[in-house]
């Protein structure tokens, strides 16, 4: 039921909890029982494949078989789900859950002057909106409210980074359990990139144009660290790109044009991005299959324009209607397109 995920993740977690080799458990440590069997249910292996009368078995926390006629292993804990029903979770490849609060937000008028000597603390680079030596992994925590809501939406699953900046360092891929040592799946899973100085007290850059400056800056600068560069300095920002350009790279365009606009950056320097979008790709369909990128797409439409003032009505532009008819349709006409 509309229960069930939340009820199967956190058997799970529970389970994995009693096997954990490197963190204190509180009490007697039971040995015998590592499995779990979910019988009887209805389980969707994927979006296509529906097997009725099924059998699920967990060890370890992990999925081992599925399928009918299955034989229940003997140390295994049974739950008969007859009437019921077992789908994949989501995965949401755009996060931040489990992420610190962001407090770094600068009360002060930025510098509009390039500074160099700004970022003096460590031997990263100059400019703040460029870390790519920032990680996920390490300052990862559990957050049980807001996992529980995304269970309840049918997430098991997410890729969480801190979304500052237009170099913004690595995600980690992380269950929704109640245990930050049982939830970090994989450090290091992807890259990611924005066009968005985020929180950078620098006044650099303060355009568009100069987001794309810095950044295909930034791809030149470590490519001649890469090869030699200056022997005399060390540079760990310009490192961790270079060690990071081995993941997928994730670009938050957030536009239709700034998909155009990373491509281009991405082709210059032989990177194929996956773009996170804003569901008005539809309108340059062409253009953006011709990318070649994967697309994360979001599921949030605009809401209907309140139309009942005939004065106020008139501010609203056609482009605007438009956009609110057809953005329900914009998945539907990607996978038309097969992208």
């Amino acid at each position: 039921m509309k229960h069930l995920l939340s009820f199967l993740t956190i058997a799970l977690w529970c389970l994995a909890a009693v096997a954990q080799p490197t963190y204190p458990y509180n009490g007697v440590l039971p040995k015998d029982v590592t499995s779990v069997a979910f019988t009887h249910a209805t389980i969707f292996i994927n979006y296509q494949t529906k097997i009725e009368d099924a059998t699920l078995i967990i060890e370890k926390g992990k999925v081992v078989q599925v399928g009918k006629g299955i034989a229940i292993p003997t140390n295994a804990m049974e739950y008969d789900l007859k009437g019921k029903f077992v789908y994949p979770s989501f995965i949401d490849l755009n996060s931040d859950y489990g992420m610190p609060a962001d407090d770094s937000k600068s009360t002060e008028r930025p510098n509009r002057a390039t500074a160099p000597t700004f970022n003096n603390k460590g031997a990263f680079g100059w400019n703040p909106a460029i870390h790519a030596e920032a990680k996920a992994s390490p300052v990862f925590d559990v957050k049980e409210e807001d996992a529980k809501a995304l269970r309840a939406l049918g997430f098991g699953t997410v890729l969480t980074h801190k979304q500052d900046g237009i170099s913004r360092g690595t995600s980690a891929l992380v269950c929704l359990g109640d245990n930050a040592n049982f939830s970090l799946i994989k450090p290091d899973a992807a890259a990611h990139y924005s066009f968005s100085k985020g929180n950078s007290p620098v006044g650099y850059p303060s355009s568009l144009m100069g987001s794309i400056a810095l950044l295909r800056q930034t791809y030149y600068d470590a490519q001649w660290y890469k090869d030699g560069g200056n022997k005399e300095e060390r540079n760990l920002s310009l490192e961790a790109f270079n060690a990071t350009q081995s993941v997928p790279q994730i670009f938050d365009a957030n536009d239709k044009w700034n998909i155009l606009r990373a491509d281009k950056v991405g082709d210059e320097f032989g990177v194929q991005y996956i773009f996170k979008t804003s569901g008005n790709e539809y309108q340059r369909i062409a253009e953006i299959k011709a990318t070649k990128g994967a697309l994360i797409v979001p599921l949030t439409f605009p809401e209907a324009y309140d139309v009942s003032d005939p004065l106020l009505s008139k501010l609203v532009g056609l482009d605007e209607m438009k956009h609110w008819e057809l953005a329900p349709y914009n998945c539907a006409m990607l996978a038309k397109e097969q992208i």
